[in-house]
């Protein structure tokens, strides 16, 4: 049986997965993984489904990743078309989640449907890791399926990621890794008071403002031979003082950093501890802070599998592929910890956007270097 990527993307983005709702969405992906012989294990986590289809038994095992749930539309009426009634137009398919990342997990099946009637005996397995919470908080999707994987002594032993990697042209960009993502939510607490007696009280806002300039002002690094400079982005301040004659008892802000590979979450933890205890020690407040760390930095180095996986998109797409471990996180950083991962799918210009499209011939070209990656690892 041979799966068609265009008809099964449009049946996936029918599905109104908007995190963390699920819509029938991996149920309908299990249905046709288990039409090709796929054995289909949906995983439950709290509200959250999640996927593990595996087809053949021994080793190698070769995984393909991604995720059913997507962003939330927007106004509708802004659309060219029901972002949950697809449409192909002028070769694109528009509708929301396909360029993120619902037509790259068609192409994955697609890609295997081929594979394996073309070879039924090949040795080794593939598999499906689909999560259906990565979208948002990424608490009960892959993070706790690779946990569960560990559990059963599951071996994976290669795997890519199918986000749209690609800025302008199929092709473009594998991802090799990704920076490292720390969310601090920090409170200075003074002592409120009157405005004109400002020495009965102490504003936290003054620590505040100090603070936020030195972290600001921070120079983590310049960047490595893989990977750009670090940086801090502040990304909230808030005052909850509904009166202007009074000073605040409190202050609040909250920053992310994306760091890159010369840096840990407990490293940076330990430099910024270092400011807030300082400054709020001179300015005699007190500070909270909370820190998530939404994933560590990582690299897979260039290797033989990068290496054949570029050739094998340069000979379809005419483009040899750049290295990089720019973007935001992903899924990667917790498969990372089971299996080599990198990533590569469709072209991002439309993602989380009005009329997300993708072009139709891409489709086609993706499934074939899916299908020749295949080849290429299990000959």
């Amino acid at each position: 049986m041979q799966i068609s990527e265009l008809k099964l993307a449009k049946d996936l983005i029918r599905k109104p997965s908007i995190t963390p709702k699920d819509a029938g969405a991996i149920n309908l992906l299990a249905k046709n993984l288990r039409s090709i012989g796929f054995n289909c294990k949906i995983i439950n986590f709290k509200n959250i489904k999640n996927l593990y289809a595996k087809l053949g038994k021994s080793s190698p095992n070769f995984c393909f990743a991604g995720h059913t749930d997507v962003v939330p539309p927007g106004n509708i009426k802004n659309w060219a078309t029901n972002p949950f009634k697809p449409i192909v137009k002028n070769n694109k398919l528009i509708g929301r989640g396909a360029n993120d990342m619902k037509a790259s997990i068609a192409c994955f099946v697609a890609a295997v449907s081929r594979f394996k009637n073309q070879n039924k005996n090949f040795k080794g397995s593939i598999s499906l890791l689909i999560t259906g919470d990565e979208e948002g908080i990424a608490v009960n999707g892959t993070k706790r399926v690779v946990k569960y994987l560990k559990r059963k002594k599951e071996k994976i032993n290669f795997c890519i990621v199918g986000e749209p990697t690609n800025p302008n042209k199929l092709g473009e960009i594998i991802k090799i890794g990704r920076r490292g993502s720390l969310t601090g939510r920090l409170t200075i607490i003074g002592s409120q008071g009157h405005v004109a007696y400002p020495h009965r009280a102490n504003n936290p806002s003054n620590a505040l403002v100090k603070i936020l300039k030195k972290i600001k002002d921070l120079k983590l690094d310049r960047g490595t031979k893989n990977f750009q400079p670090s940086n801090l982005e502040i990304t909230k301040i808030n005052i909850d003082n509904h009166a202007d004659n009074v000073i605040p008892g409190s202050a609040d802000a909250v920053f992310n950093i994306r760091f890159n590979d010369r840096h840990s979450a407990i490293s940076l933890k330990k430099k910024l501890n270092k400011i807030f205890k300082a400054v709020t020690k001179t300015n005699r407040s007190k500070f909270k802070v909370n820190y998530e760390v939404s994933g560590e930095a990582f690299l897979m180095k260039p290797n033989k599998m990068t290496s054949m996986i570029q050739n094998v998109i340069k000979k379809i797409t005419g483009i040899k592929p750049r290295l990089s471990t720019s973007g935001g996180t992903s899924d990667a950083r917790f498969i990372k910890n089971i299996a080599p991962c990198l990533e590569f799918g469709l072209v991002g210009k439309t993602m989380h956007k009005i009329d997300e499209s993708v072009s139709v011939s891409d489709l086609k070209k993706l499934t074939k270097i899916y299908e020749n990656i295949l080849v290429s690892y299990f000959k």
